[in-house]
């Protein structure tokens, strides 16, 4: 299976349910929506900032079909000004690379620094995908499932209401 095998070990570990497709490079939504045809579950997006200084970065989970851009974001979030963090942090904290970003990266996140925003619409479906810390494949799991791997890796995330 393409991906992190550390990933799919703790998913087995977790008891977390999960289906599986692999495709061919996915780095965008609008690449990766044609290979979720006939799937049932809530696509995310998923977008990796840091603050001005730097020193605090936060992983945005929203809707894939919601556009937002920086600004938005900024004002919901309240965290100041933010930029997309760089591909150097990207590895450095979530071990990942640039068109696979995931929420799945939090496995690599050893220190829990990353905190998460999450779209809370999402709260309320019932399946959500992701990459498996690569952008060939995709795994779909339900939401509570998601929750679990969330308190399991232990950084702090919040639910908010993303306009």
């Amino acid at each position: 299976m393409n991906g992190d095998p550390k990933l799919y070990q703790l998913l087995d570990n977790l008891n977390i349910n999960y289906q599986y497709i692999a495709h061919p490079p996915a780095p965008t939504i609008e690449i990766a929506k044609q290979f979720w045809k006939g799937h049932d579950a809530k696509h995310c997006k998923n977008l990796f900032f840091r603050n001005h200084k730097g020193n605090k970065h936060f992983l945005v989970i929203l809707d894939c079909d919601k556009d937002m851009d920086i600004h938005s974001i900024e004002k919901q979030l309240g965290q100041g000004k933010l930029s997309f963090a760089s591909e150097k942090r990207l590895q450095q904290y979530l071990g990942l690379t640039p068109g696979s970003v995931t929420p799945f990266g939090l496995i690599n996140d050893t220190t829990k620094h990353v905190h998460l925003f999450i779209d809370e619409n999402l709260r309320f479906t019932e399946k959500l995908s992701f990459h498996p810390c690569i952008n060939t494949a995709s795994l779909f799991i339900a939401t509570s499932d998601f929750v679990r791997f969330l308190e399991h890796c232990g950084n702090t995330y919040e639910w908010i209401k993303l306009y």
